[in-house]
């Protein structure tokens, strides 16, 4: 009589090259996991769908959306089952995204997954730091326009508040694991919600005083006025994959029909002169605009660490390891705190110095180029093809052994096609925007 694989002891089960449970305590559940699909999909990006369907018009616009969100449920489905390898529903736990494509495609598409996903980091602060200096000189522009009248001069340069983020954020990248912190996590999912939902409401009410649709079919006129840490916390039974593919429908489900309303909404409200960032188009009620904006920068000084954190750690455990006897890099400094004596600030020069120097590299690549939706734009569509389609079909496919040739493997090989072209066309859309932008701007100063 066959035995069950409930019966089998955990030696036979690992000689088999599965895995029993690894000893972490898991309660995550579907809600849970909701929960976090959409704290992380909701974030700044949402300030640019206005625009962003203006670029395509009542016709394109809506459907990219939409089957951008489909494509994504999709892979989010297939990428669900390969949590587990290399069977979905008793195999070995993946951890992380890397985990999951070292299981499935081996070590030469974990480096190649690992410059998309640190590049997009990356590229994510950069985009963090625009966005808020862009909402600090929008709050500087609103109130100055609420005391002085729409026809004062109230031009800002974005310099200095680009300093200012940088000072902040040097201060907070010698923090050791902030990502970890809960309290910065809750804090960051407010004032996410907060702004998204300043933002629609704002739209809402712009669309209803404007007594029609803007907009046209086919959008603004080219050359016309035109950013991972993972969570492993889902417990079973039931299957983490059922419960993945569950949630996946519910966070993508809600953030779709959000991101769709603002973008619609938004581009209604403003049509072909939506601005990048929503909140730049609206003055009045000017505290609104503004506990909108001070939501977004708040929201980002958080998720400037949050993501930074993944890079500083890559790169410090590899020079650790490569000079394991130097002063520089292991050598731990004490400085008392005044404020709190029992408490004492710890550091290395590695990280004191590379810390730093990374950061100041990051706002001065955020001075040279201040176009917030077009920057966002890039990093969709350079982090869409390999991230959200290649490597979850490559996986899925390994891991389902599908060979080459067979219907499935058609099907998955044309979706992945399909995506790849429309991320080289989207990125090719956003450098030329840039190169568009350049000719009309001058480097170093920051404006609305």
């Amino acid at each position: 009589m066959t035995e069950s694989w409930s019966e089998r002891s955990v030696e036979e089960k690992e000689s088999m090259g599965f895995a029993e449970d690894d000893g972490h305590t898991r309660t995550g559940t579907v809600w849970t996991a909701t929960a976090h699909a959409i704290t992380a999909i909701i974030g700044s990006g949402v300030l640019a769908l206005p625009w962003s369907v203006a670029q395509m018009g009542w016709i394109l616009g809506p459907f990219t959306l939409l089957a951008c969100a489909i494509v994504t449920y999709y892979t989010a489905n297939l990428l669900s089952d390969c949590y587990r390898t290399p069977d979905p529903i008793h195999g070995k736990r993946n951890h992380t995204y890397m985990d999951v494509v070292s299981s499935c495609l081996g070590p030469r598409n974990v480096f190649l997954c690992a410059i998309a996903q640190y590049a997009l980091l990356w590229g994510t602060m950069v985009g963090y730091v625009i966005t808020a200096a862009t909402s600090m000189m929008a709050i500087d522009r609103s109130n100055c326009f609420h005391y002085k009248g729409r026809n004062a001069h109230c031009n800002t340069s974005g310099n200095l508040y680009l300093i200012l983020f940088g000072i902040v954020e040097l201060v907070l990248s010698q923090f050791p694991n902030l990502e970890k912190i809960t309290v910065i996590s809750l804090i960051a999912a407010a004032m996410s919600f907060a702004y998204s939902f300043i933002s629609l409401f704002l739209c809402i009410f712009k669309l209803a005083s404007n007594h029609t649709f803007q907009g046209t079919i086919l959008g603004a006129k080219i050359g016309g006025t035109v950013s991972l840490s993972t969570k492993d916390t889902i417990k079973a039974p039931p299957p983490e994959n059922k419960t993945m593919k569950r949630a996946s429908l519910h966070g993508i489900g809600v953030t779709t029909i959000f991101y769709v309303s603002v973008g619609c909404i938004g581009y209604a409200a403003f049509g072909n002169k939506a601005p990048g960032n929503i909140l730049t188009g609206f003055y009045e009620p000017f505290w609104l605009v503004d506990i909108a904006n001070v939501a977004v920068i708040v929201h980002l000084i958080g998720a400037f660490q949050v993501y930074g954190q993944p890079i500083y750690a890559k790169y410090e455990n590899y020079l650790s390891k490569k000079w394991p006897e130097s002063v520089f890099f292991h050598k731990v400094y004490m400085l008392a705190l005044p404020f709190c004596k029992p408490r004492a600030f710890r550091f290395t020069l590695c990280k004191l110095i590379l810390r730093s120097a990374f950061v100041v590299l990051t706002i001065l690549i955020a001075m040279m180029l201040p176009f917030f939706n077009a920057v966002v734009g890039l990093l969709g569509a350079i982090a869409f093809w390999p991230l959200t389609v290649h490597f979850p079909v490559s996986m899925y496919m390994a891991q389902a052994k599908i060979r080459r040739g067979q219907w499935q493997w058609v099907v998955l090989s044309f979706l992945s096609a399909i995506a790849l072209l429309v991320s080289v066309l989207a990125a090719a859309g956003s450098v030329v925007d840039i190169i568009h932008r350049l000719k009309h701007v001058t480097m170093f100063k920051t404006k609305l």
